[in-house]
């Protein structure tokens, strides 16, 4: 999926595109909260109800949650749907964009463990 990029490139032009695309990335996804909703959307592998992401994910406060995942559907990364009943059903899901973010994710964790490894830093908290 690396569009047949050529990491070797020596067009300035081409690595300012290649930096800013991966800025517009890192942006859309910094908060302290959005991996962590992302990674538990992925491993919850079905549509989470608002109660249930707040529960797997400890710490986050209601308010938080809320603009995490606002931002996140604004983004396109995840989906809200709003089932009508009473008392009203909320879901939460990856969109086929957050989806397609699966592999770099992955790659990222690899990085982080692969990272780790090579400073001699413990991996305590972090499960393999």
């Amino acid at each position: 999926m690396n569009g047949g990029r050529d990491w070797f490139c020596e067009d300035p032009k081409q690595q300012l595109v290649w930096a800013a695309a991966t800025s517009e990335t890192l942006r859309v996804l910094e908060g302290k909260w959005k991996i962590v909703i992302i990674v538990q959307l992925f491993a919850a592998k079905v549509p989470l109800r608002f109660s249930e992401l707040e529960k797997r994910i400890e710490g986050v406060n209601q308010k938080m949650l809320i603009q995490q995942l606002k931002e996140l559907e604004k983004d396109g990364i995840v989906t809200r749907t709003v089932y009508p009943q009473v008392p009203p059903k909320v879901e939460y899901a990856l969109s086929a964009m957050g989806v397609a973010l699966g592999p770099s994710i992955e790659a990222l964790i690899d990085w982080a463990f692969a990272r780790r490894e090579a400073m001699g830093l413990a991996s305590a908290d972090v499960a393999g």
